[in-house]
C-alpha cells in the first residue's frame, strides 16, 4: 500500500468516526485564536479556555494587551505551563501585530513565525481556521498518529517532514480538516499511552498495531 494509499483510506475512516474540523479553543477574533493557540503549547484546550475568559475580558484586543506588563498577563495565565515565558510572548506578539502590521494578525507564514512564541505549527493554525488555506499544523497527536499509520516514512523525523510528506499526498481541499481529523483521533483514541486499539478500526495497516499485538 503506497503513502498516497494509506493516506485515503485513513483520512476516510478518521472522518466518519472524528468528523469535527474545528478547534475547541474559544476566542472571538483572530488575535483571540492566536493567543489561544500560543497557550495552548503543551497545555491542554480546556485549561487554556478556563484561563483566556478572564484575559480576554480583560484585553481582548492586540491594542489593550499590548499596553499590559509581562507581571499584568503573568497574573492570569499562570496555571498554564510555561507562564513566564508565554507572557512575554503574548506582551511581544501584541505589540508587533499593533506596530508592524496596523493591529491585524497576518495571513502568511513568513510573518506570522516572526512574531514572539510563534511557531510552525500556530501559524498553519491561524492559517487554516482564520484565512482558509490549505495549510496542515502539525502537533504531538498528528505526529504519532501519522507514524504509527504508516502515513510518513520512519525517516520523516521533524514536523516539518510530516508536514510536507503529508500535504504532499492530501487532497489539498482536505489539508486543513485533515490536521483535525488526525489530532482528534490520536487525542481521544489513538493515544500516546495505552491507545484504544479495540476501537480502532484501522489495526489490519496500522504499523503500532502490528508491532505490539503479534
Amino acid at each position: 500500500m503506497t503513502i498516497k494509499e494509506r493516506c485515503e483510506r485513513v483520512l476516510r475512516e478518521l472522518k466518519a468516526c472524528s468528523p469535527a474540523t474545528d478547534t475547541e479553543l474559544q476566542f472571538a477574533s483572530p488575535f483571540q485564536l492566536l493567543v489561544a493557540v500560543v497557550l495552548s503549547a503543551q497545555c491542554t484546550d480546556a485549561r487554556v479556555n478556563i484561563v483566556t475568559i478572564p484575559l480576554f475580558a480583560k484585553y481582548p484586543t492586540p491594542q489593550l494587551m499590548a499596553q499590559a506588563t509581562e507581571s499584568e498577563i503573568f497574573e492570569y495565565i499562570h496555571s498554564i505551563s510555561y507562564p513566564n515565558s508565554k507572557s512575554k510572548y503574548l506582551v511581544g506578539l501584541s505589540r508587533q501585530i499593533v506596530e508592524r502590521f496596523g493591529g491585524e494578525v497576518p495571513d502568511n507564514i513568513e510573518d506570522l513565525t516572526s512574531l514572539p512564541g510563534v511557531g510552525r505549527k500556530t501559524a498553519n493554525v491561524i492559517q487554516a481556521l482564520v484565512f482558509g488555506k490549505a495549510a496542515l499544523a502539525v502537533d504531538t497527536h498528528v505526529f504519532r498518529v501519522s507514524h504509527r499509520l504508516g502515513l510518513v516514512k520512519p525517516s520523516a523525523t521533524t514536523p516539518l517532514a510530516v508536514e510536507r510528506t503529508l500535504v504532499k499526498h492530501i487532497p489539498q481541499d482536505q489539508v486543513s480538516k485533515a490536521h483535525f481529523w488526525l489530532l482528534y483521533y490520536g487525542r481521544y483514541t489513538c493515544t500516546s499511552r495505552s491507545p484504544y486499539c479495540n476501537k480502532c478500526k484501522l489495526t489490519d495497516i496500522c504499523l503500532y498495531y502490528r508491532e505490539n499485538h503479534r
